[in-house]
């Protein structure tokens, strides 16, 4: 219902909509126009090419702009434990993580999805792919999938911020910086921070190993080929301990008393 009332706000003035929306559109088509750029020097980055790179992209692109357009208002926490807006959210009849996820809810950034999903869709075009029922099911799973690893990674950023307040720039380093890492492919990156994105924080599971097993290249750190069928449990076990995480940093807020 929160999301509804600010979707008909936004419509109300569509042609504000439709600059702000082309604006997201083009501000994440110049992240992309960087990668041409790189690529108008080199013919290929850490072995892959252009074409390849781009599906890294598009995948990435689109499912965190997926998950930013459900929940990324969660960010905006720490503003409201600061303010002690919180309160209110606290005494509707309604879990306060959907009501978080809906305030101001942007329509606006379907522009970044739209972006993403163009590029993807060029990079298939691009792309000499041996495609099977398998390779054309793991793509949409991929997505859905990476969306819920990145709403994961909101939940337990907005979770922290019962804790440090002022720590929303904190969770952008892992939602968009994030997003940024996946954009490049893995053999760019020292096998450390690999290691700590696979086993650690699984943002690989976004795009790296599923887009392994479609493009047929190698897979980070030499994992066996199943692994790339297995983003939808790594996000169903993500989404479960940032849904513990929430649960417990809701537990600690202490009403400022305002």
């Amino acid at each position: 219902m929160i999301a509804g009332m600010w979707i008909r706000s936004t419509m109300a003035y569509r042609a504000s909509f439709l600059m702000t929306a082309f604006g997201s559109f083009a501000a994440t088509f110049l992240d992309f126009v960087a990668i041409m750029l790189m690529f108008s020097r080199v013919d290929a980055l850490g072995g892959w090419p252009l074409p390849e790179v781009a599906f890294l992209y598009g995948l990435s692109g689109t499912a965190f702009g997926l998950a930013d357009l459900v929940i990324g208002s969660t960010e905006r926490l720490g503003r409201r434990v600061r303010d002690g807006t919180l309160d209110t959210l606290l005494v509707r009849p309604a879990p306060v993580l959907a009501q978080v996820a809906a305030d101001r809810f942007a329509l606006r950034r379907l522009g970044r999805v739209t972006q993403a999903g163009l590029v993807t869709a060029w990079a298939v075009v691009r792309l000499d792919i041996d495609w099977t029922p398998l390779k054309l099911l793991l793509l949409p799973v991929t997505v859905v999938s990476g969306c819920g690893i990145f709403c994961s990674v909101f939940v337990a950023g907005a979770a922290f911020q019962f804790l440090a307040q002022d720590a929303s720039e904190v969770q952008n380093a892992f939602t968009y910086g994030g997003t940024t890492l996946l954009q490049y492919p893995p053999t760019v990156f020292a096998k450390e921070l690999v290691r700590g994105v696979t086993f650690v924080l699984p943002l690989a599971f976004v795009n790296w190993l599923p887009a392994a097993f479609v493009l047929g290249r190698p897979y980070p750190l030499g994992l066996p080929e199943w692994v790339a069928f297995t983003p939808p449990l790594v996000a169903v076990g993500c989404c479960a301990l940032a849904g513990l995480a929430w649960r417990a940093g809701l537990r600690s807020y202490r009403s400022t008393g305002s």
